[in-house]
C-alpha cells in the first residue's frame, strides 16, 4: 500500500510542475511575477 501511495503523490507532484510550468509561461503572469519581485525589492530598500 504504501508503494502506490507513493506512486499517486509523485504522479501529482509531476502534474503540480507541469501545470507551474505553464502558467509561468504565460506573458501576463510574467508581468505579474515581475511587479510582485519590484514591490518586494523596493520594501526590503525601505527597512
Amino acid at each position: 500500500m504504501g508503494f502506490l501511495s507513493k506512486a499517486i503523490k509523485s504522479g501529482i507532484a509531476v502534474k503540480a510542475v507541469e501545470v507551474a510550468k505553464r502558467e509561468a509561461a504565460k506573458p501576463e503572469n510574467q508581468r505579474k511575477a515581475k511587479e510582485l519581485f519590484q514591490k518586494v525589492s523596493n520594501s526590503a530598500r525601505k527597512r
